[in-house]
């Protein structure tokens, strides 16, 4: 059967037991590869790669309705496309109605840019593609990619001969696949970076994207690649990190870690304690995701994430299973990173090792157009740059600028809305899709986060804040948007009756400039936010956090000790 080949997998000495249970987990080197459920099922049946060609020769000829329900809402994610939202279905309807109900004629398509590195050249094909076929949307998101919405299938043949022209695709995009790889937005330009990991993102992305082998797994599988010390690649959520580190034998290479992600179930990322040499960074990610393919539970969707099988395992197992069944040798042991050195959004100006600068702007939750989007082409290259790079924060950064024209740029920048020099809350906020266009969101979420933004920088103008507090807003129970990783996280949700909010989680974070480790946020009974009365409950918690803090307290630390009146 397509999509269901063990053919490079390890034979029956690798056999290694999942959860204390009776019944089949889908675990395929421990059950077989029988289908447990419908997802299941129509990977088996037809390796969902293959929808490609139907939607180049036949569901672009003869529309939306000739795409039956399996390729639609199914096979569609592993070429980059979801169907978006149908515009006025509220939030109180999200979880009651099939995706059919729920669905628009219209997609959304994410653009995959592995390591978030765009040449001019490909982000002003972005720019077209958004201006000629989704009436100008265009959204920055955390995973370094873009996302266009109101996407005609008709169209997609299209847009994929122009995106595949500059070398950008939408392969694997979603799914049950190796997304997007996470990259260190200052890779290769950093006089302080540790080690580059170009070079192993591109031999992954060259060897793997698209592979039939690895397309058929029990869920998503997250990667992130870092050489950079701010741990800049929030490395703990994903599911496999490569982070840089100096072996004090072996010299630059990588530490690796496994097993993280959020939505409802959140687990940060363990160690395997183990040093990866750079020539081996892309065979070690390989065995990583193939155990993820073999040994991942498919029984269920909601516990078919690789941090279940971490966590039924555990670290020393999984470098045993690692060293002994999927790579062509052990890996020594090795360092773990050391603590952030500045932070991980890159957001002003720096330096890099060549003596020209980076540029490191921020659009207003990632949210920007194509109009925007063709207007940063064009001044990166009026001054004499053609490199652009996205970052796992929403952000963006323009590289290889001169000293002396650093000034100019950031003017014209800051004229279409995107700022070097933002204020707290609008360097530090992100949302994710919202009901606007998701078929999974409760809430709105990007205007109402722009909206509190606004509010606050009028509200806490001129109060310095003597660390910065992110502020993460999210549709849904799934954080897209990393609720349980942010100072203040906010889980979209109806309140009652007909009104919509949010459920409030404070004091989560990840390892950054002022946090030597990652912490997941804190709820307090029965505290949640009606979205109206979002900017109010930020600048009261902020404005207690400044009264009651102690020496140099961060938000986060202060939030887990106070006590639960201080917080509502």
């Amino acid at each position: 059967m397509a999509g269901t080949s063990t053919t490079d997998a390890p034979r029956a000495r690798a056999r290694v037991s999942g959860p204390a249970s009776n019944r089949s987990n889908g675990q395929w080197l421990v059950d077989g590869t029988a289908p447990l459920n419908h997802n299941e099922e129509f990977k088996a049946a037809d390796n969902p790669l293959n929808v490609r060609q139907r939607i180049i020769d036949t569901y672009s000829k003869e529309g939306f309705d000739s795409i039956p329900t399996d390729d639609l809402h199914g096979r569609f994610r592993w070429m980059g496309l979801y169907t978006q939202r149908k515009q006025g279905i509220d939030g109180s309807r999200t979880s009651k109605l099939e995706a059919d109900a729920l669905s628009d004629r219209y997609f959304m398509l994410r653009v995959r840019i592995d390591g978030g590195a765009l040449t001019t050249e490909q982000l002003r094909t972005v720019a077209t593609i958004s201006t000629e076929f989704a009436r100008g949307s265009a959204d920055i998101s955390d995973r370094q990619n873009v996302q266009l919405h109101w996407i005609r299938v008709e169209d997609v043949p299209t847009i994929w001969e122009r995106l595949e022209a500059v070398g950008l695709q939408t392969t694997e995009a979603c799914g049950d696949t190796p997304r997007v790889i996470l990259g260190s937005p200052l890779a290769g330009i950093a006089a302080d970076e540790i080690i580059d990991p170009t070079p192993a993102i591109r031999e992954i992305t060259e060897r793997f994207v698209g592979d039939p082998e690895l397309a058929n797994l029990p869920r998503k599988f997250k990667s992130a690649i870092t050489g950079h010390p701010s741990l800049d690649v929030v490395h703990e959520i994903n599911d496999v990190s490569l982070v840089g580190v100096v072996h004090p034998d072996l010299g630059p290479g990588y530490d690796l870690w496994v097993g993280g992600g959020l939505s409802t179930a959140p687990r940060l990322a363990e160690r395997l304690g183990t040093f990866v040499p750079p020539e081996r960074a892309a065979e070690v990610w390989h065995g990583v995701v193939r155990i993820f393919r073999d040994y991942g539970y498919r029984r269920q969707r909601t516990k078919a994430r690789l941090k279940f099988l971490l966590a039924e395992w555990g670290a020393e197992k999984f470098r045993q299973v690692l060293e002994s069944d999927y790579l062509d040798s052990p890996l020594p042991d090795g360092p773990a990173p050391k603590s952030s050195t500045a932070p991980g959004d890159h957001i002003g100006v720096g330096e890099q090792k060549d003596g020209l600068r980076y540029i490191g702007v921020a659009p207003t939750v990632g949210r920007v157009s194509g109009e925007i989007l063709a207007k940063v082409a064009e001044i990166a290259e009026s001054a004499g740059s053609q490199r652009v790079r996205l970052t796992p924060h929403q952000k963006l950064l323009m590289l290889d600028i001169a000293p002396a024209d650093v000034e100019a740029v950031i003017e014209q920048l800051d004229a279409i809305g995107l700022s070097a020099r933002p204020s707290p809350f609008r360097r530090s906020t992100i949302a994710c899709t919202g009901i606007e266009y998701c078929k999974l969101a409760f809430v709105e979420t990007k205007e109402t986060a722009a909206a509190a933004i606004g509010e606050l920088e009028k509200r806490l103008a001129g109060i310095e804040l003597p660390h910065p507090i992110s502020l993460n807003v999210n549709g849904c129970q799934n954080s897209c948007a990393r609720i349980q990783t942010a100072d203040i996280g906010l889980k979209g949700q109806l309140l009652g009756g007909s009104e919509f909010g949010y459920q409030v989680h404070l004091g989560g974070g990840l390892a950054d400039l002022g946090r030597e480790e990652a912490g997941l946020g804190r709820t307090v009974r029965g505290l949640k936010v009606a979205a109206d009365e979002l900017a109010d409950y930020v600048e009261r918690v902020t404005r207690r956090w400044l009264a009651d803090r102690t020496d140099d307290e961060t938000f986060a630390a202060w939030a887990h000790r106070a006590e639960d009146e201080a917080l509502t």
